[in-house]
């Protein structure tokens, strides 16, 4: 793909409307610095200071983060916080990015808003990049009330005729408590149904075997896991490079659309239903990496890719660069825009 192509390709973006349904959380950030440490009165033990809080939108939130520095013109979220503190933040965070329509984001009181907050340890003479401690998680643990499954659907309903592209991500580890259940993946078949020709493309942390008739993106492991055909099997992974090219060729088949793989430092596989398939390497290292946050970035870069028109091989490129980009980038959940990955590109070629 040459660089004329790729423009042409991301100058769609700003004509884009894309939703996103799934599990929006709050990231944050506590900066410690070690040389505040103190000795509690009380208990006798260290008092971590903390010096600086920062939070951004993760999960979901991190897919839509990576929209906007593409500069997609619209962005849906289709999901919920709880009304509480962590709730407004991510709100509040959601609503100062650009091009953002909060129309559907339901904050309620049922839910606690989901949260990986970071404690990390800074560098005392800022050499090095900060090192991340025990992450403190808050999540929900019951079952998605039927009314927020209720808001969620007719928020999907009302949005899909608007939009140019679906995500779906699934990024809790229990099922049925988050913003992907099985009463909402069955909408999502039946609307999916009836616009075949609309992009929608599914991420899950947990499980992709219940997610029919979309784009599935996977690692290599979770390849091995669809393909046992066993609900209980934790699976094998293909060995190599040309047996996951098979498998995956095989599972886009059976599954009747795209399938996409992530192998870490081996790169990215596509494969189409009638047997094309694709394999890009990964760019080379340019230095310390944090791989926090790249496959989001290649979720949300085959999308925007593939809605704007892009072949297989080009969105996997494109996604590609854009992985590249996010993994260089150290102590948080990066991002790549066009002008970042086109430069990557520019290099590549030569």
């Amino acid at each position: 793909m040459n660089l004329q192509r790729l423009q042409k390709i991301t100058d769609k973006y700003r004509e884009l409307s894309i939703g996103v349904l799934g599990d929006f959380c709050l990231d944050r950030y506590l900066e410690i610095d070690p040389e505040r440490t103190e000795t509690s009165i009380e208990t006798g033990l260290p008092v971590h200071n903390v010096v600086r809080v920062r939070a951004q939108p993760g999960g979901a939130g991190t897919i839509l983060n990576n929209l906007v520095a593409l500069g997609v013109g619209q962005l849906v979220p289709l999901s919920f916080a709880g009304d509480d503190g962590e709730g407004f933040e991510l709100a509040r965070a959601l609503r100062n990015l650009p091009g953002v329509c909060m129309d559907s984001f339901l904050q309620t009181p049922e839910r606690r808003t989901f949260t990986y907050c970071k404690p990390l340890l800074l560098d005392p003479n800022s050499q090095n990049p900060p090192r991340e401690l025990n992450r403190l998680d808050s999540k929900n643990w019951t079952p998605t009330p039927a009314d927020v499954e209720d808001h969620l659907i007719a928020s999907l309903r009302s949005w899909i005729d608007r939009i140019d592209a679906l995500i779906l991500m699934e990024q809790v580890d229990t099922a049925e408590t988050g913003s992907i259940t099985r009463r909402i993946l069955d909408v999502v078949s039946q609307l999916a149904a009836k616009r075949p020709e609309l992009c929608i493309l599914a991420d899950s942390r947990r499980s992709l075997r219940d997610y029919s008739s979309v784009i599935l993106k996977m690692n290599r492991a979770e390849l091995g896991v669809l393909l046992s055909g066993d609900p209980l099997s934790v699976g094998n992974p293909p060995p190599d490079i040309a047996a996951t090219k098979v498998a995956a060729a095989e599972l886009a088949r059976r599954h009747g659309r795209r399938v996409f793989v992530s192998l870490a430092e081996d790169g990215l596989l596509g494969a189409d239903p009638n047997g094309e398939v694709v394999h890009r390497k990964s760019f080379p290292l340019r230095g310390e990496i944090d791989i926090v946050g790249a496959g989001d970035s290649v979720t949300a870069n085959l999308t925007a890719a593939l809605a704007a028109g892009a072949s297989l091989a080009e969105a996997i490129e494109i996604a590609s660069a854009a992985a590249s980009v996010v993994i260089h980038q150290l102590g948080t959940t990066g991002t790549a825009s066009v002008a970042q990955i086109s430069a990557l590109l520019e290099h590549d070629l030569g």
